[in-house]
C-alpha cells in the first residue's frame, strides 16, 4: 500500500491542529521527533509507516495541548479513520499513542514491545533532553505561570500518573522529577547513543544555572 497520500493528509491536519500551539508540543517538535525517529528507523528496523503516523498524531489529543484535564485519543482514531486504513493498522497506531507517554508509564511496568512503539517513544523522549529539552521546558513552565527555581521547594517523586500531571513544581524541579530519569527509561541502543551526550550536556546546565542562582558565575 502507498502510504505517502495519506502521510501528506496527515501532515497537513496536525500542522493545523497544533497551529499556535505554545508549551514546546507544536508542529516543530513533531518533525524533529520524527527525523529522529527516522534516524533510529534506520539503525533498527521497523515499519516506516506505522512510525510516521504514530508520531505524527501523538500530540494532536495531549492534555496540555487541548487545554483539559485529560488526553483524547478520539482526536487520532476519528481521523485514522477517514484514512481507509485497515482496523489493524488503526490499532496499532493507536496502541502507540496511547502506551508513549511519560505520565502513562508511571501506571504500568507494561507496555507494547513493537520495535515501532519503541522507536516512536525513543524519539519523543530524545526531544526532551539536550539544548532543545531544556528549551522546552522552561516553554512549557511559562506556559503554566510556573517559577524557573524554587529553592524553597524540593523535587518530587511521583508514583503515579495521577500525582505526576498534577505535580507544580518549579521548572528545574522538573529536571530531577523526570529529564534526568529519562536516559535510562530509553528502548533502543541507537537512542540510548543519542541521549548520553544529550544527558550530560542538561546536567551542565543544571549546575551552571544554579551556580549562577547562587551568585558564584
Amino acid at each position: 500500500m502507498d502510504y505517502s497520500p495519506i502521510i501528506t493528509t496527515t501532515e497537513n491536519f496536525v500542522r493545523k491542529h497544533l497551529a499556535g500551539e505554545g508549551t514546546g508540543h507544536d508542529w516543530w517538535h513533531v518533525e524533529r521527533v520524527r527525523n529522529t525517529a527516522r534516524h533510529i528507523q534506520q539503525i533498527e528496523g521497523g515499519t516506516l509507516s506505522i512510525i510516521d503516523l504514530a508520531l505524527l498524531l501523538h500530540d494532536v489529543g495531549d492534555r496540555k495541548v487541548i487545554g483539559k484535564d485529560d488526553d483524547d485519543y478520539t482526536i487520532a482514531e476519528d481521523f485514522l479513520r477517514t484514512q481507509n486504513l485497515d482496523e489493524d493498522t488503526i490499532q496499532l497506531i493507536m496502541e502507540i499513542i496511547k502506551n508513549m507517554s511519560y505520565s502513562q508509564s508511571l501506571n504500568t511496568n507494561e507496555k507494547p514491545v513493537s520495535i515501532e512503539f519503541q522507536i516512536v517513544q525513543d524519539a519523543d523522549r530524545l526531544d526532551a533532553l539536550g539544548a532543545i529539552g531544556i528549551a522546552r521546558a522552561f516553554a512549557f513552565g511559562g506556559s503554566r505561570g510556573r517559577p524557573l527555581y524554587n529553592p524553597e521547594q524540593a523535587a518530587a517523586t511521583h508514583q503515579s500518573r495521577d500525582e505526576y500531571i498534577k505535580s507544580e513544581g518549579s521548572t528545574l524541579h522538573h529536571f530531577d522529577e523526570k529529564l534526568f530519569l529519562l536516559k535510562n527509561l530509553l528502548n533502543t541502543r541507537a537512542a540510548k547513543a543519542i541521549a548520553a551526550d544529550r544527558d550530560v550536556y542538561m546536567h551542565d546546565f543544571y549546575q551552571r544555572f544554579l551556580d549562577e542562582w547562587e551568585g558564584k558565575k
